[in-house]
């Protein structure tokens, strides 16, 4: 019953496999094993399209190598103001860019709306180089309020950045997420839409720790790659995450685990509003942001229910977060089991 993240779970079975196969014996290092040689391949396959593949092992490494292949030292990137970027990536953004600035903007639910950031944008005095020209738009999928973006949102947002000769890169934390919560195929929220750059999910979702750097212009890997060097993350014995990603997306591994978390916090919710919980925004996939009594939280604390205030949305609100490894029936029961006592 933890659901104070979904960075608190184990390695899910069919990723520590892949792991423990790359234990048998030695393979050439640095990304030139066998494994490492399928993911272009494979995620190409996985996207409809041509792309580069560039492993690392945290999501801050995955957002900001993207960024620093896509702006200059001294451009500009807009993103909402409660994007990860912006709120939970300390000055890393400022040190992968070599000194890009964040530009923060408002928009519901954490999403950017392509009429505000077209108003933004517009707005903008160019002064020369006593200003910051924007260079590129972020956004999160899902976002970090738990919505969603559809591909139309996406698309909008890509067109906006057409218009004003932006880059659009999307941090996919939880891409998965929202990929089952859309049941659409990911190339609609990507790169149909105008995306440039993804950072696709894994550590959340069931991975030890590996996120992919997916680069729509394969000609951008060379400068990903520097960039990767130079901030020390290319391992070694990268076969590890080359590993865990090709296991991750066979047979739609990815998929089945976020619909796993997406179904758990449907019923975690069931469970929340039967203890009088309100819901604060409306979630697509597996972020909940609830207000609670008091009460309530005690009785579900007293059950072994971790999760986190959110004073950000008011005194009474909590975030919880479920996982791959949710198990539903133990939410339905514990539901059951409060109500009757």
């Amino acid at each position: 019953m933890n659901f104070a993240s979904d960075n608190v779970t184990p390695v899910c079975p069919e990723i520590q496999a892949a792991i423990d196969e790359q234990c048998t014996g030695n393979a050439p290092a640095y990304g030139n094993d066998d494994v490492s040689a399928t993911l272009d391949r494979a995620f190409s396959d996985l996207f409809d399209h041509e792309v580069a593949v560039v492993p690392v092992s945290t999501g801050t490494a995955a957002n900001c190598i993207s960024l620093s292949t896509l702006v200059s030292p001294y451009g500009g990137i807009v993103c909402h103001h409660e994007a990860h970027i912006n709120e939970d990536e300390s000055t890393a953004v400022a040190h992968f860019t070599g000194g890009a600035k964040l530009l923060p903007i408002d928009g519901p639910a954490a999403k950017l709306e392509a009429i505000t950031l077209a108003s933004f944008l517009e707005s903008r005095v160019d002064r020369g180089v006593h200003s910051v020209t924007p260079e590129c738009v972020a956004v999160t999928q899902s976002t970090e309020l738990g919505g969603v973006y559809d591909a139309d949102e996406i698309a909008a947002i890509g067109g906006v950045c057409q218009q004003f000769g932006t880059k659009l890169f999307m941090d996919g934390a939880r891409f998965a997420n929202a990929i089952a919560a859309l049941d659409c195929h990911p190339a609609d929220v990507t790169w149909k839409a105008g995306v440039n750059a993804l950072s696709f999910d894994g550590t959340k979702n069931g991975a030890l720790a590996v996120e992919a750097i997916i680069l729509f212009d394969p000609s951008l890997r060379a400068k990903a790659e520097l960039a990767r060097k130079r901030s020390g993350h290319l391992l070694s014995k990268h076969r590890y995450l080359a590993a865990q990603l090709a296991a991750y997306i066979r047979d739609d591994l990815w998929l089945k685990n976020a619909r796993n978390a997406n179904n758990a916090a449907r019923a975690l919710a069931s469970l929340l509003q039967a203890q009088g919980g309100s819901i604060l925004i409306e979630s697509q996939a597996n972020e909940l942001f609830v207000a609670l009594p008091d009460a309530a939280v005690t009785r579900l604390r007293d059950a072994g229910m971790l999760f986190y205030p959110w004073p950000s949305l008011g005194k009474q609100a909590y975030r919880f977060v479920t996982a791959w490894n949710s198990d539903i029936d133990a939410i339905n029961a514990l539901k059951t089991r409060l109500q009757s006592s």
